[in-house]
């Protein structure tokens, strides 16, 4: 994995050399296409993302209308945060809109070293709440406005 890559992630900004290697060597790194698909909406949920270069879109398919794109993650985002949460599926799907490359974890694998590593893991987790925060506020706003729009039309 390039260096480089994993240290311009903001979320582990201010961990020590200790604790960086040890999650370095649970990462992986992987290249995507534009338009293609990282996941799927209900696909097993399985790794936490963090985007290095490039663009993704996440997008929510209701059972019972159209696509709604939730939010575009931009470079030093994370996605696909249910895996960090245990959860057993994606809630929404996420598709590369322009050349990305991510570096992904294993939820089971950050959850074991948070749980070995606190002191660490307290970091880590604190951080991801707040991203978690952020876009549920961003998803909020968003399907106010599609409901302002159905009932304004």
């Amino acid at each position: 994995m390039n260096r480089d890559s994993f240290n311009s992630l903001s979320l582990f900004e201010g961990l020590d050399a200790k604790h960086l290697n040890l999650l370095k060597k649970r990462f992986e790194s992987e290249t995507f296409g534009d338009g293609e698909v990282i996941f799927e909406q209900d696909a097993p949920a399985d790794r936490l993302y963090f985007l290095v270069t490039g663009k993704v879109a996440i997008r929510f398919k209701p059972h019972d209308g159209d696509v709604i794109p939730v939010t575009e993650i931009e470079e030093g985002g994370v996605f696909g945060w249910s895996a960090a949460l245990g959860r057993t599926s994606y809630t929404s799907c996420a598709v590369s809109i322009k050349q990305s490359q991510t570096l992904s974890i294993k939820g089971e694998e950050l959850t074991k070293l948070c749980e070995k590593y606190p002191d660490a893991g307290v970091v880590i987790l604190e951080r991801l709440a707040d991203v978690i925060a952020q876009r549920l506020q961003n998803t909020h706003a968003h399907v106010v406005r599609i409901l302002r729009d159905g009932v304004a039309t």
